[in-house]
């Protein structure tokens, strides 16, 4: 999936030729993003590269290494009575004041967020000097939408604003996202768009930003653009790490390395944010609007609406965020990109964080069917499924915000698994 999410590998082009990172020389200084007016030279887009330097270095630490993660086995597959599979991965589980609670596999390695970095990327354009939005816009900016008809409906409103067309994105055409949304489209006899595509809200704001700043809209995608040099600088500083690498992700944004950990700690930094700074701005939009960050009946848009104030953002490749008001927050990878055990870890590790088990419990498990009926589930296992204490006060949701759900339609996104 691509959260959520990016357009899946298959769905793109022939990924581009990797330069040897060996031979890639230092990045140039970037000067006060404030004082830029002209756009920055184009370099090569297609080319992998290190991250460009950003204005205070001392601000934030060195980038995550870059290594073959050490992941640890965090969910089971169970069928039967017998572990049938085994889903490895990385958890982190934050107190309210920052420390790491819980942690399994291997948070401190350079890994790409993918869709997951979309909220960080959003502060980023505010602070670039995105144009005033409201708050359903701003929760597509941030978001891996389904395709449904308000989906389009505002990333069109936004385009308008500036006089502009879905010709102005250069995002990669695509279906929509969501299943049933997709079915709609073919039905309706129409292929594959950029307005489609679930990254189109944050590429229709990565435009009106780069047009409110009198940069070159045509070449905002390029890593050098300075559009990206100012949101790599604040996925820096809201993850308190330099980025360890510069890639492309499926929709043909930039895409940044940093770690686990730092993830998780961006996530904190926008879950306690003051409701009048960016951060704050944009976890009010995805609280507030979660259906638009993902679609109606995606899993973290369900879980957002079962856990009180919680912000969520999922990522493809089994990738998930979520924090607290308080500051706690937990971050998940799964090692093998499955998005099918990504809720149950996400669960599991909200459930350290004080989150009433209960509210969970539709999240927290995806049944495994044989001849028709559940023969077994896929859930949180290891030190992970231990019972700890909570970290705080628990969390519980008023029942209006905590949705009946069976467990087949527990995670829209992770079907049951079937005998065959």
């Amino acid at each position: 999936m691509t959260d959520s999410r990016d357009s899946m590998d298959s769905a793109v082009s022939n990924p581009p030729e990797v330069s040897n990172p060996a031979q890639v020389s230092n990045p140039p200084e970037v000067s006060n993003p404030a004082q830029v007016s002209n756009p920055a030279q184009v370099s090569n887009p297609a080319q992998v590269s290190n991250p460009p330097e950003v204005s205070n270095p001392a601000e934030v630490s060195n980038p995550p290494e870059i290594r073959e993660p050490a992941h640890a086995p965090l969910a089971h597959v169970v069928r039967g009575g017998i572990i049938e599979g085994v889903h490895h991965g990385s958890v982190v589980v934050l107190a309210a004041d920052g420390s790491v609670q819980f942690q399994a596999g291997d948070i401190e390695a350079a890994f790409y967020p993918r869709s997951a970095l979309k909220p960080l990327q959003a502060v980023g354009l505010l602070r670039a000097g995105l144009p005033p939005l409201d708050d359903e816009a701003l929760a597509l900016a941030a978001a891996s939408h389904s395709g449904d008809e308000r989906h389009l409906a505002t990333a069109r409103r936004m385009l308008a604003t500036a006089g502009l067309t879905d010709d102005a994105l250069r995002n990669v055409p695509d279906l929509p996202y969501g299943p049933a949304e997709r079915d709609e489209w073919l039905r309706r006899g129409l292929g594959p768009t950029r307005l489609t595509q679930n990254c189109s809200g944050k590429h229709a704001a990565m435009v009106l930003t780069t047009l409110a700043r009198g940069w070159r809209p045509d070449t905002y995608l390029d890593p050098d653009h300075p559009l990206q040099r100012e949101i790599a600088a604040t996925v820096e500083d809201l993850t308190g790490q330099r980025i360890a690498r510069v890639t492309v992700d499926g929709c043909g944004a930039p895409l940044f390395a940093v770690s686990l950990h730092g993830l998780t700690r961006a996530a904190a930094r926008l879950g306690t944010a003051a409701p009048d700074t960016h951060e704050g701005r944009v976890a009010h939009a995805m609280r507030t609007h979660p259906e638009m960050v993902s679609g109606a009946d995606r899993d973290t848009a369900r879980l957002v609406r079962a856990v009180p104030g919680l912000l969520a953002k999922d990522g493809f490749e089994g990738v998930q965020i979520a924090a607290l008001p308080d500051g706690r927050a937990v971050g998940v990878k799964i090692a093998d990109g499955a998005d099918r055990a990504r809720m149950p870890v996400t669960a599991a590790a909200l459930a350290r964080c004080g989150v009433d088990p209960d509210v969970l419990a539709d999240f927290a498990a995806t049944p495994v069917i044989g001849g028709g009926a559940p023969v077994g589930a896929l859930r949180a296992a290891g030190a992970l499924s231990m019972p700890a204490s909570p970290m705080h006060a628990p969390v519980s949701a008023p029942a209006s915000t905590s949705p009946s759900l069976s467990p087949s339609t527990s995670n829209s996104n992770s079907p049951s698994i079937s005998a065959s």
